[in-house]
């Protein structure tokens, strides 16, 4: 069983009051557009990370991170891309790979809109945490925190904090 803090859209700035939801996990994943090497080196100290780069990361972050990434947690599928889209509506980037091989659980970053939804057609759970930073029009900073427990995903939780510092 693992818990899992999910953010995207830091653009260089985590805010301290995630650091208390964030340090009740197991794994740590990041949809990109992290910001900085700062915000990795933070988040890393909490709990080992995993991410992506986003449209804004420069080639430093771009050398650590790959820009789409694929992987087994516990008995879940897991896809994790920055600009991905939804049901109905996915990136072209990642369009073919998602009806060709579904994974079962899908997370992208970007749109700075907390987002969960079921790909009835092909099986997948779509999640975009939000944005959990200071950049971009969203009025609260958003994560999202879930345990996977074999094949399971459940105690879904969405953290909100009023923008700001």
């Amino acid at each position: 069983m693992k818990v899992i803090g999910l953010i995207s859209d830091t653009h260089g700035f985590l805010d301290n009051r995630f650091l208390t939801h964030l340090k009740k996990c197991d794994e740590i994943w990041h949809a990109g557009d992290i910001g900085s090497l700062e915000v990795v080196k933070n988040l890393k100290k909490i709990a080992p990370l995993k991410a992506v780069f986003g449209n804004i990361d420069d080639h430093k972050i771009r050398l650590e991170f790959p820009e789409n990434l694929r992987f087994m947690c516990e008995q879940v599928d897991v896809f994790i891309t920055h600009i991905g889209g939804y049901p109905g509506r996915y990136d072209k980037r990642v369009k073919k790979e998602l009806h060709r091989n579904p994974p079962t659980l899908f997370i992208c970053g970007h749109s700075h809109i907390l987002k969960v939804m079921n790909d009835k057609k092909l099986g997948i759970l779509h999640m975009n945490p939000g944005a959990a930073g200071n950049s971009g029009l969203h009025k609260v900073k958003t994560m999202l925190r879930f345990t996977i427990n074999e094949k399971e995903i459940t105690n879904l939780e969405v953290i909100e904090l009023k923008r700001g510092n």
